[in-house]
């Protein structure tokens, strides 16, 4: 479990601000967070998942305020950093989370789909990093900037691709910044997820696609499980905590080793397996 990875003090004294914190990958590391000391300020679209997962945050003894943003547009990705500041006296964390995805074949996929998936995913986290950084330059711990990626960035996802792209996009930016920021103190980094369950993405992108599509899902992972949201949380309170001091420009693979088992083009058995 996190609370027995990390203790309460990890992350004392820092300030978090998650975009999607209000559910999935997002709420994990929120609450990771707030389990290992950090005050948190969580943002998405919807204020009702807001307010529940704010609840639920507070519940457990969490210092929390949330903001609704549409990290599409940087006037309201600006003002949740403000609130951020505002209402905890600094900004220590910025985590670029909020994401959006959906399976369609890229000949078929209306032009509008490709614009917001690459305006959440990508441009979102743009957003999210440039409004931060004045702040993450004068943190006192050594800002971290942390953005959500995905395994499948860098090896094409067919019937994903506004999403890869997106998510390609996404590491080289923070390894662009990660250079750029060093010399202020800023480390920047992500995590590429696996298949994580219990997750609206998973139950997207493979449960709703079929039991055969599962089996391959499965057989595709070493460790032969689906991940948990909490096996992200902790890589996060990890590279933004003092453990994390001299990691940037890094993409973390949390994935059960199943990036290893596609290279090699085979399943649990060393049969061929199709890429779901």
């Amino acid at each position: 479990m996190i609370q027995e990875a990390f203790n309460s003090d990890t992350l004392k004294g820092r300030v978090a601000l998650i975009t999607g914190g209000g559910s999935g990958i997002g709420f994990g590391i929120a609450t990771a967070m707030v389990n290992a000391g950090a005050k948190v300020v969580i943002a998405s679209r919807k204020t009702d998942v807001l307010e529940e997962a704010a609840s639920k945050l507070k519940a457990i003894g969490g210092d929390v305020a949330w903001v609704q943003t549409d990290v599409r547009e940087p006037e309201q990705v600006k003002r949740a950093v403000e609130t951020a500041v505002d209402t905890f006296g600094g900004l220590d964390i910025m985590i670029a989370n909020a994401a959006g995805n959906f399976v369609v074949p890229s000949a078929t996929m209306s032009l509008n789909a490709w614009r917001t998936v690459i305006d959440i995913d990508l441009n979102g986290t743009f957003y999210c990093a440039q409004a931060a950084y004045p702040h993450l330059k004068a943190s006192k711990f050594g800002g971290r900037l942390l953005a959500i990626s995905t395994m499948r960035a860098l090896e094409g996802w067919p019937g994903c691709a506004h999403a890869g792209a997106a998510k390609a996009g996404i590491i080289s930016l923070i390894r662009s910044l990660s250079a750029e920021w060093g010399a202020d103190g800023i480390r920047c980094n992500t995590i590429a997820p696996g298949a994580i369950g219990n997750t609206l993405g998973v139950q997207k992108i493979y449960e709703d696609q079929g039991d055969e599509v599962r089996r391959q899902q499965l057989a595709q992972i070493p460790l032969g499980e689906l991940g948990r949201v909490e096996d992200i949380a902790a890589a996060a309170v990890y590279l933004c905590s003092a453990l994390g001091d001299y990691v940037t420009g890094t993409d973390l693979v949390v994935d059960g080793g199943r990036q290893r088992r596609m290279q090699e083009g085979s399943g649990a058995n060393g049969k061929k397996e199709s890429a779901a």
